[in-house]
């Protein structure tokens, strides 16, 4: 799998991560293997989600800078 294809964002990484943070946080409310869902709420969801925005926009400010030149 490329780099491009995991951090590039589409509507349906967006999805399984709202899916992925909602199941995570009735799942640590419900005291579920809390400390493992509360690091995937915590960090692990807000970290990828600043990674592919800032990939996002780079690749495609990117892409037009090149189509132009």
């Amino acid at each position: 799998m490329k780099i491009k294809n995991l951090f590039l964002l589409s509507w349906k990484k967006l999805w399984i991560v709202v899916v992925v943070g909602f199941v995570s946080i009735i799942s640590w409310l419900m005291m579920v293997e809390e400390n493992f869902f509360f690091m995937i709420v915590v960090f692990v969801l807000p970290a990828y989600m600043l990674i592919a925005v800032i990939y996002s926009l780079v690749y495609k400010i990117w892409g037009r800078n090149k189509k132009i030149s």
